[in-house]
């Protein structure tokens, strides 16, 4: 067979197997092939999910006392070092900061329950971005409440009120309850000292004496003190207006 008719041979046998050429040695679709991108292999796609930015803080974050020493971090995995963090929207607690490495300190000024989101920014190119909504809860470690509001009872300012130590701490407790007179004199109608344990929730506090005629402003001030932490929590009552005994002198 001459060489012609063996590559006229070849031809018409590939044909007839589905193999169409765009030259004398090229197959179509082979051509098609080599200008398809290759499949990414498992172990890319891999690396591209280690990749990925992510927080992995839980949105509830450690909660906290007023005045009390605050750390917290948050974290997050992939993406290229170094990791900025940044507060988007919502509010801290007033006395607590974010550093831009995620680092969260301070001491929280007042109780309540505060939302903020934050963001993390990696340096790759393209950069990648995420944000994440967390809430602080900032437990007020010490509350003084009206029980019985201070009333007058024939010729006596009485009444009582409730104290709440939630703090990790006992507490030294000073109550302290004046009426204060409409000349500025100041009369001592209840006093306490004592220690407040931890976990005491609602204890009743009552307070009264028979005082002169005449209108009185109620005063109630109770102080705790958490001697290990160097911490004093301060609450005050006070009634809306002058309580007036009518029998007496």
């Amino acid at each position: 067979m001459t060489s012609k008719s063996f590559r006229r041979f070849a031809r018409y046998a590939l044909l007839g197997a589905g193999w169409l050429f765009t030259s004398p040695f090229v197959p179509v679709h082979a051509a098609a092939q080599q200008t398809q991108s290759p499949p990414q292999s498992e172990d890319a796609l891999d690396e591209a999910d280690e990749n990925q930015l992510l927080i992995r803080t839980d949105s509830d974050l450690p909660e906290t006392y007023p005045y009390e020493p605050y750390h917290a971090w948050l974290r997050a995995d992939g993406g290229v070092p170094l990791l900025r963090w940044r507060i988007e929207s919502g509010e801290l607690p007033p006395g607590i900061q974010l550093d831009d490495n995620g680092m969260m300190h301070g001491a929280a000024q007042r109780a309540g329950d505060f939302q903020f989101t934050a963001s993390v920014t990696d340096a790759g190119k393209p950069q990648q971005s995420v944000q994440k909504r967390f809430r602080i809860h900032v437990r007020a470690a010490f509350s003084l409440n009206w029980k019985t509001p201070a009333h007058v009872n024939g010729n006596r300012i009485e009444g009582s009120v409730t104290v709440s130590n939630t703090s990790p701490d006992d507490m030294d407790l000073t109550f302290d309850v004046k009426a204060v007179a409409e000349n500025g004199r100041a009369t001592e109608i209840g006093y306490q000292h004592f220690r407040l344990r931890r976990g005491t929730v609602d204890k009743e506090l009552p307070f009264g004496d028979t005082l002169p005629y005449g209108g009185y402003l109620v005063d109630v001030n109770a102080v705790g003190e958490a001697p290990r932490r160097k911490l004093i929590y301060r609450e005050r009552l006070q009634t809306p207006g002058p309580l007036q005994v009518t029998i007496g002198p």
